[in-house]
């Protein structure tokens, strides 16, 4: 993995003992202790990740909030400085080119987080007949984001000295000293896993320090990829390139609450508004196994009569729940309620249509 990007916390997690895998281009921890352990722990304690991966661009100068505004899916004027978004940037045909937040400094100031493997298309569209007043900065490696993820994480924070009593999908900006330097980072209460969580965006040069002050401060499990897959596939969170994709719409992956439809214009919309009236082929519903059969993505998924109809977009093995669930792209004419069989190496098990999330979401609670 040596052509890999590297976070600047690879030697914290070398000695820690992860294991790797490659994730949009980086070398990032898929798990330390193991999958079911680090998800146990965010659902009942806390855990730390470095989604360092992800990618990071502020918009500055006037106007810079309503020309992405003219692009994005979702509406910005929904929302406050001090706000977080999530949002969609769509192709022509209203394919999802990736999901992403948008935080909201000011109409002259956004920073968007978009996919790791996407960042720069992602800019590269959104600049695209962009007002040339605009300063674009691109901060994927130049910044490090930890989420503290779990029912303890604001005792972390408010222990490490950081603002920890906001509301889900609000930020504040914070100056905290970390080895006798000031550095000002931005806390955000967001998440990817359906617990009460906080993501960091703070200067890679002081990851390290941030990532050890964090783990000195409490109960934090150190935790991969693995389960933050797990956790939030619990929640029937989508996944790009798997549950999300450049043919995969807004309206067919059940996302319309994160589409302004009353506004003017955003990339794609003439489609997706079509869709939306005209009504989407397929929808994306969750499966969860009536029996022992664990689903994974790109598998078969037919009716009760053994026809083909859909594609598991993902699964796994649910650590909470100790059974099979994913999600699966099927008929549109399917509901929550129903049963599909799904392919699972030559054998046809029996899964329940369910909509998600399998397990309850704790987001705003404490």
């Amino acid at each position: 993995m040596s052509d890999l990007i590297q976070s600047p916390l690879a030697e914290i997690h070398r000695s820690l003992g992860a294991k790797f895998a490659e994730f949009g281009g980086f070398e990032m921890p898929l798990e330390y202790t193991g999958v079911v352990s680090e998800h146990t722990a965010v659902r009942t304690s806390a855990g730390i990740f470095d989604v360092s991966h992800l990618g990071t661009f502020l918009v500055e100068g006037e106007g810079a909030a309503a020309w992405l505004n003219t692009r994005l899916s979702n509406d910005l004027n929904r929302i406050s400085p001090g706000q977080a978004q999530y949002t969609l940037l769509l192709n022509d045909h209203g394919g999802v080119v990736d999901d992403m937040i948008a935080y909201l400094f000011s109409p002259e100031k956004v920073m968007v987080i978009p996919n790791a493997a996407n960042s720069d298309e992602v800019i590269r569209r959104l600049r695209t007949g962009a007002p040339e007043a605009l300063v674009w900065t691109d901060r994927h490696t130049a910044d490090a984001i930890l989420a503290i993820q779990g029912p303890v994480s604001p005792q972390i924070l408010g222990e490490a000295g950081l603002p920890m009593d906001m509301d889900y999908m609000h930020f504040r900006v914070a100056d905290l000293e970390l080895g006798g330097v000031p550095v000002t980072m931005t806390v955000c209460r967001t998440g990817y896993t359906g617990e009460h969580g906080y993501e960091i965006v703070v200067p890679a040069e002081h990851a390290v320090p941030l990532w050890n002050l964090l783990t000195s401060s409490g109960p934090l499990q150190p935790c991969g990829l693995g389960a933050r897959d797990t956790l939030r596939t619990e929640m029937g969170y989508p996944l790009h390139g798997n549950d999300l994709s450049q043919t995969v719409s807004p309206v067919e992956a059940r996302l319309i609450w994160a589409v302004g439809w009353g506004k003017d214009h955003f990339d794609g919309d003439e489609a997706v508004r079509a869709q939306r009236l005209d009504g989407a082929p397929r929808t994306l519903l969750g499966i969860r196994a009536c029996g022992r059969a664990i689903p994974r993505h790109g598998m078969a998924v037919s009716d009760l009569d053994g026809t083909l109809v859909g594609d598991v977009t993902s699964g796994t093995f649910s650590p909470t729940l100790k059974q099979g669930i994913g999600l699966a792209l099927v008929p549109s004419a399917f509901r929550a309620g129903g049963q599909v069989l799904v392919d699972i190496r030559g054998r046809s098990e029996l899964f329940d249509l369910v909509k998600p999330p399998f397990v309850p979401s704790r987001v705003t609670d404490l």
